[in-house]
């Protein structure tokens, strides 16, 4: 992988820590929902013990469901093993300031046992793990995700206390594209893009979208690791502003009967020069090279066993619905938004776009996902069938998973899944979409009482 030029550097951070600039550093790390976890530090303390020995967190972290409970089913971690801990090891070249939060910077850290062996299901190390395999190949992996989410006028207590019911969106219709409609919330919009900035993060662009009070801020395409690791800070942190500016967002994939909230993430490969390995040449069919072609076969292949990487959880699969920008068909075809598979770009901005996630998934699993189907496309050779020219809707192509249940199964059966990441991580998320299914099935749902309290 790349060297990589860290946001602020470690001496950097010394001075500022002298200087009473800096008081607190914060250490985290993305979880099986790509949430970050991790502690504050008083930024001394951090420079004095823990940025050359690292810190512990309890390996609860990756066997918990997205409520924070203790369930049961997973190999690293359960009462039968005590619940112990991981080494959290902070990884210098994330370091950054984070502006939103007075006095305080941050990094990421890699997980590992007290052996100093690597924490094999972490999501973060699930992407190294494939990153790795393809820098064997010679390539490297540059994305970019689109992800979209909704801002409401209430606070996070009170739509907590509203029960998430009947929140005033913060634009009332339609402002896909709409100057006038992003400008409705402009003072928003403006201090997360330019506080991400101050972070590190290179901002294109700010657009309205379609559900009332749905908006997208787009970030600029770099190494697959660096995307997702500011992916989950970006993630955090447009939350913490919002929260801090008495408003609430969400990036959840389907908050109502409207559009849901997307995350279409962009990747191409560079070859050892640089160069973009997926253009072709002018003799290449639709200008992909012979590596993309096979590439993105290896997409095809594996879409369907690897959509519990790229919809994670019961609310992931309400976004698949004919007609909704959301893509129901393992598809793909040029710049067609039908497609579950969209190929873009020509020349050195030769890449295809995944349509599939929406705003509630783990970037650092669905990359790994996109790289671990590439390379199977690759090393079988794949051939890539023809593209789809119209409405891939009403294809006849095979059908993305139309429920968690569907992808789980998919998943747990899929012999590329079990090469590629191995049986523990396989096994880890197979039993985190269980734990998942089963808090649902458990659950009386808004739906069932309005249907069936008094008319059944």
């Amino acid at each position: 992988m790349a060297d990589r030029t860290p946001p602020l550097g470690i001496e950097e951070l010394r001075a500022l820590v002298t200087s009473g600039e800096i008081d607190t550093v914060v250490l985290a790390f993305p979880d099986m929902q790509g949430r970050l976890q991790g502690k504050r530090f008083a930024a001394q303390f951090f420079l004095d013990d823990v940025l050359e020995h690292g810190t512990e967190g309890c390996n609860y972290l990756l066997a918990v469901d997205a409520e924070m409970n203790t369930v049961e089913g997973y190999a690293m971690s359960s009462w039968d093993r005590g619940y112990g801990d991981f080494a959290m090891r902070p990884d210098l070249t994330t370091l950054r300031r984070v502006p939103w939060n007075e006095g305080t910077a941050m990094l990421i850290a890699d997980l590992a046992w007290n052996d100093s062996s690597p924490v094999v299901a972490a999501p973060r190390q699930i992407l190294r793990r494939q990153l790795e395999r393809l820098a064997e190949l010679g390539y490297t992996a540059n994305v970019g995700t689109e992800l979209e989410f909704i801002v409401f006028k209430d606070t996070y207590e009170q739509a907590w206390d509203a029960g998430y019911k009947a929140l005033t969106p913060a634009n009332q219709y339609n402002i896909d594209y709409s100057v006038l409609g992003t400008g409705r919330i402009e003072p928003l919009l403006r201090r997360i893009r330019n506080e991400m900035a101050a972070a590190g993060l290179v901002v294109e662009s700010a657009k309205g979208e379609c559900n009332p009070g749905q908006h997208e801020i787009v970030f600029r395409y770099d190494d697959a690791l660096v995307t997702c690791d500011q992916h989950a800070i970006y993630k955090t942190g447009a939350k913490e502003i919002a929260s801090q500016e008495g408003v609430s967002l969400t990036f959840m994939a389907k908050y109502n009967e409207a559009e849901g909230n997307s995350c279409h993430i962009h990747l191409s490969l560079a070859d050892a020069d640089g160069a973009n390995a997926m253009a072709g040449s002018q003799d290449d069919p639709g200008g992909m090279s012979p590596v993309m072609r096979h590439f993105l076969a290896g997409q095809l292949a594996a879409l369907r066993e690897f959509s519990l990487l790229y919809a994670p959880n019961i609310n992931s699969y309400k976004r698949f619905r004919p007609g909704s920008f959301a893509p129901t068909a393992a598809a793909w075809g040029h710049d067609n938004r039908t497609c579950a598979l969209r190929v873009v770009g020509h020349g050195r901005s030769m890449r295809f776009e995944n349509r599939l996630p929406g705003g509630d998934v783990n970037p650092h699993l669905a990359v790994a996902g996109l790289v671990a189907a590439g390379l199977h496309g690759i090393e079988q050779k794949l051939e890539l069938p023809d593209e789809c020219t119209g409405n891939a809707y009403t294809g006849d192509y095979a059908h993305v998973p139309t429920t968690l249940r569907e992808a789980a199964e998919l998943w747990e059966n899929s012999a590329i899944a079990k090469a590629a990441f191995g049986d523990e991580v396989v096994a880890h998320y197979s039993n985190m979409a269980r734990v998942e299914l089963d808090a649902f099935d458990s659950a009386v749902t808004d739906w069932e009482l309005r249907r069936s309290f008094e008319r059944m």
